[in-house]
């Protein structure tokens, strides 16, 4: 597979800018999206979900679903993995009682709609709201998730977390957790932002990681674009080659401010295909 076909877009960055939100579900563009992409052959996409109409989602209803399906058969298009910004929004982890167990239920539903367009991928983003913040919530989200590794064998899912741990943290969190289920998705922005090495890291866990991120960051700061934070693209690709990864790279790149998102995008695809060719990535 060439360093192009390895590379997706984080759904909504085809769409205009809603509220000032760098990322949020593009209501009213996101058959376009799938056409729009194709247009410059960019043939892959990450689904993404919020807590908010969670259920009025095209992914979360059948009839939708099967027009989803549809789209992609006829642009020779994959979306193989889902962002759920619901989790980091609404995590079930931090809640209690009534609440917890409808939250849980929701991961369950989101997890079956997932299964059903060929999604094989849940990331869950242990950041910001989402963010554990000690052992009891950690404790909840892996007896509940554990829990459910023959569910999501049964569906073909791996379970991915995004998350603010140092290295040897997320390496100890990850090692609780089943690896033909659970994994790690790998976000070179929030990475930059907290001031990690990317080699301590990915040599802690690197052969859990399963989905990477590409976005740049400043450090202890925002989304900027690529090139132009603090990530250090060379060594993430570099260490990402040591490791043999071979899985998809999803733009999560910052946003046009002039509102060509399909030019930025294409420039940006393009950049992460010379990182990932350069380097063996």
């Amino acid at each position: 597979m060439s360093a192009q076909q390895r590379i997706g877009f984080m759904q909504g960055r085809l769409s205009p800018i809603v509220d000032g939100l760098i990322q949020s579900f593009p209501w009213d563009n996101w058959r376009q999206e799938i056409s729009e992409a194709s247009s410059i052959d960019l043939k892959m996409m990450e689904w993404t979900l919020d807590q908010n109409r969670l259920y009025d989602n095209p992914l979360m209803r059948p009839q939708d679903q099967q027009e989803i399906c549809t789209l992609m058969r006829a642009h020779d298009f994959t979306i193989p993995s889902l962002t759920g910004d619901c989790f980091m929004q609404s995590p079930f982890w931090k809640a209690q009682g009534a609440e917890q167990e409808s939250l849980k239920g929701d991961f369950l539903a989101i997890s079956e709609a997932c299964a059903s367009i060929g999604i094989t991928m849940i990331v869950v983003p242990l950041v910001d709201n989402g963010s554990v913040e000690n052992k009891a919530q950690e404790d909840a989200l892996v007896t509940f998730l554990q829990g459910e590794m023959d569910f999501f064998k049964a569906k073909k899912l791996k379970v991915i977390f995004e998350s603010d741990f140092a290295p040897a943290e997320l390496a100890r969190f990850i090692a609780r957790l089943d690896a033909d289920v659970f994994g790690v998705n790998y976000d070179t922005g929030n990475s930059a932002a907290l001031g990690f090495d990317p080699t301590e890291e990915i040599t802690a866990y690197g052969e859990r990681i399963v989905n990477v991120h590409i976005k740049d960051r400043v450090l202890g700061g925002t989304t900027v674009a690529l090139g132009t934070g603090n990530a250090d693209f060379d060594a993430v690709f570099a260490c990402l080659s040591e490791v043999g990864y071979q899985g998809n790279y999803i733009l999560q790149t910052a946003r046009a401010q002039d509102e060509d998102h399909l030019g930025i995008l294409q420039k940006f695809r393009d950049m992460t295909a010379s990182w990932i060719s350069e380097n063996g990535a």
